[in-house]
């Protein structure tokens, strides 16, 4: 019942929001048409895996020279501050560079190369003058030596820092954690704020991090689940949240049923998943691929006969995160005869997207 009401408040706030802005309402019956879900997220063909195309990433983190027809230009991740506080992920083209990893920090520079393409609402993490005087990586993990000018941010910047260097480095397959120094100096804590940085900072740490009421906040676990943003421009953007779930839960089911909770009120974000959908039977795993079964809730598009791309985005890019998760089956009422909002069936599982949040130049 506090779910339901929750979520109807939210709905009434939002809904009153966009009547002033647009003229028109924003739910009825279904919830499908509440957004226009985000365009540029670009799925593996089928057949295809993230490993047939990690050589090329592979060959990215490990400063080596871009494959034959990737000479001039190639496809990165960096994790930039929105306008809410959110830390959200933008797939920038950049110039071929001989240390990618290295190329792509200096892309979080505030004022730094990426200024003149980063998203209106959207802004880099690090000081400007920032620069990044060494990248090694080692046996999985990456160091990243700054200088000085590192230390100059604002403090309530310091967790979205750790988050977004950790986000943006770990793309790489072949980096699983990050370290910070400053002038050689290894750094235990961020120098502001003092945050606890450890021997490392791994994905297992979180971004944009919500407790969810966890009361055992120490012995829970978890997840993270993509909702979406928007900008002043009216423009969408996948954003990852990280919910603590109490340790005994299965993690399938605790990233699914916190899609099905929707964002919280407070972190504006928002959700293409109806309040009645739910799964009909309990998620099945079997080599990497992950089977969902919902009711018909789960379909908003074309008369409800559809699900929609945003839906069917959150769902893998969030399951998709858990570990050994690399894709996801969609059933309805124990039937993979599933359409897609362009009229496709999804008789196949569906692979995690290559780019997420592309900007265009």
């Amino acid at each position: 019942m506090r779910k339901k009401q929750r979520k109807i408040i939210f709905v009434s706030l939002l809904t009153g929001l966009l009547l002033l802005m647009s003229g028109c309402g924003l739910l009825t019956e279904k919830t499908n048409n509440e957004i226009d879900p985000p365009q540029e997220v670009n799925f593996l063909d089928d057949g295809e895996s993230l490993e047939e195309t990690g050589e090329d990433k592979d060959a990215l983190a490990d400063g080596k020279d871009a494959p034959a027809g990737a000479t001039e230009s190639h496809q990165l991740q960096v994790y930039l501050i929105d306008e809410n506080g959110l830390v959200v992920p933008q797939t920038m083209k950049m110039p071929s560079a001989e240390d990618p990893a290295k190329q792509v920090v200096e892309y979080l520079v505030n004022d730094g190369k990426a200024s003149n393409y980063i998203p209106n609402g959207m802004r880099a993490v690090l000081p400007a003058g920032t620069e990044v005087l060494g990248m090694n990586i080692d046996q999985g993990t990456a160091t990243v030596d700054f200088s000085k000018e590192f230390k100059e941010y604002a403090a309530e910047d310091e967790l979205r820092i750790l988050q977004s260097l950790t986000y943006t480095l770990t793309q790489f397959d072949n980096v699983h954690a990050v370290k910070i120094k400053i002038n050689g100096e290894d750094q235990k804590v961020m120098p502001v704020n003092q945050t606890p940085i450890g021997e490392n900072m791994t994905r297992a740490d979180g971004i944009n991090i919500e407790t969810n009421g966890v009361v055992d906040v120490t012995g829970s676990k978890t997840v993270t689940v993509y909702f979406i943003g928007q900008n002043g421009d009216d423009e969408f953007y996948y954003v990852p949240v990280t919910r603590k779930v109490n340790s005994n839960e299965n993690l399938v089911k605790a990233t699914v049923d916190e899609l099905l909770n929707g964002p919280s009120i407070q972190s504006g974000l928002l959700t293409d998943m109806r309040n009645e959908a739910e799964l009909v039977s309990a998620p099945v795993e079997e080599g990497g691929v992950v089977t969902l079964d919902f009711n018909e809730a789960i379909l908003g598009e074309q008369k409800n006969t559809a699900i929609s791309d945003a839906v069917l985005n959150s769902l893998v890019l969030s399951l998709t995160e858990l570990t050994g998760i690399e894709k996801v089956q969609i059933k309805v009422n124990g039937t993979n005869e599933v359409v897609s909002q362009d009229g496709k069936l999804l008789t196949e599982p569906v692979s995690r997207p290559v780019n997420v949040n592309t900007v265009e130049f």
